[in-house]
């Protein structure tokens, strides 16, 4: 039997086990597949454990894994209904779903996701990343739907409050989504000068310097200049870091530079901590330029069999750029079976159901 004195010393363990478990940081920094492993062992031990059951669910959705994301997340609401972090797992979860299936319910699960972000910044006030979902929600949404470019700002001073240099990524992409770049640059940039090297502020810099939006305020020369000159300037930084490496590359691709982008991915693939997202980008050069189609077409291969890191297209977008290049080496019936398998992960999936479009026409 134990002795009392004993007592408060388990205790403190037990505390201090669970405040150990804090998987915030690996979802921020997108090791998506860590984050579902661990949770998953804690789950295995107690299944009443809310936050693993949200981890679970917030690692589910970057996987496109999407209705066992609900689950999961409707299973850690069930545990502990105010828990900030099941929130927004549920919110992630609704919100992946309601772009994925593009119909009239979706606005009903849009409308949801942003009431469970806001219940949870409510419930913890320096929950940085639902701050930046939040932004995020209230830039892109319509008026009608709750969308607010002055709520989008309220967001953006509190994340800067948290962390500034992903307030100033947050404030910089509201900008760029407005077709105010020459505003947003000298955001972006204090933001890459204070966090050098993070992922996602390379990403959502590149992504917004690319974009439709910017390319009609610089004009498609000097953009794609800038891309060119911004992912080299950028590529030293980043690392082994796929998320970057990836943003690099695309950037690349946008501004025509095919071959750079795929030497880009080659060069960092042995070191990356997140391969599988590098096989995905070395498909979608080959898919988009014909370079290299059949080791593209082997990368996405070795791809589909191993565990798909978070935060891509998943699945259904590695079998859309398998069928690509199938079709484009002359393999019509493999293409079409590999977009009928990506349309089995994304019933949705537009490319997918282009592809097998073109497929049927050119029977």
């Amino acid at each position: 039997m134990l002795s009392l004195h004993v007592i408060p010393t388990l205790c403190f363990l037990l505390d201090a086990q669970t405040a150990a478990y804090q998987p915030r940081f690996d979802l921020d920094q997108g090791r998506f597949l860590k984050v579902l492993a661990d949770a998953e062992a804690r789950i295995n031990k107690n299944n009443s454990d809310a936050l693993a059951w949200a981890a679970k669910s917030q690692a589910l959705s970057a996987l496109m894994r999407l209705d066992d994301a609900d689950n999961a997340a409707a299973q850690a609401l069930k545990l502990q209904p105010d828990l900030p972090e099941a929130l927004v797992a549920r919110s992630l979860a609704k919100a992946s779903k309601a772009v994925q299936q593009r119909n009239v319910g979706s606005l009903f699960m849009v409308s949801q996701a942003m009431n469970d972000l806001r219940s949870a910044v409510k419930n913890d006030p320096d929950y940085a990343l639902a701050w930046m979902t939040l932004g995020l929600g209230y830039q892109q949404l319509p008026g009608a739907l709750g969308g607010s470019i002055k709520k989008a700002m309220d967001c953006v001073e509190q994340l800067k409050r948290i962390q500034p240099a992903r307030g100033d990524l947050l404030q910089a992409q509201i900008l760029s989504m407005q077709g105010r770049w020459l505003e947003a640059e000298p955001i972006f940039k204090r933001a890459l000068d204070a966090a050098p090297g993070d992922p996602e502020i390379v990403t959502g810099y590149l992504s917004e310097l690319g974009g439709k939006t910017t390319g009609k305020t610089l004009g498609e020369a000097l953009q794609k200049q800038k891309l060119i000159a911004e992912a080299r300037r950028l590529l030293p930084s980043i690392n082994a870091r796929a998320k970057g490496v990836e943003a690099v590359s695309q950037a690349l691709l946008d501004a025509g530079r095919g071959e750079e982008a795929w030497s880009v991915l080659i060069n960092a693939l042995p070191n990356v901590e997140a391969p599988s997202i590098i096989k995905l980008q070395l498909g979608k050069v080959a898919a988009r330029t014909g370079l290299h189609s059949k080791d593209g077409l082997a990368f996405l291969d070795q791809a589909a069999n191993e565990p798909m890191e978070g935060g891509t297209g998943g699945y259904a977008s590695l079998h859309w750029r398998r069928g690509q290049i199938l079709k484009s080496l002359g393999r019509t019936v493999e293409a079409r079976s590999a977009a009928q398998r990506a349309l089995t992960y994304d019933f949705n999936h537009r490319g997918a159901k282009e592809l097998l479009n073109d497929l049927g026409r050119a029977q």
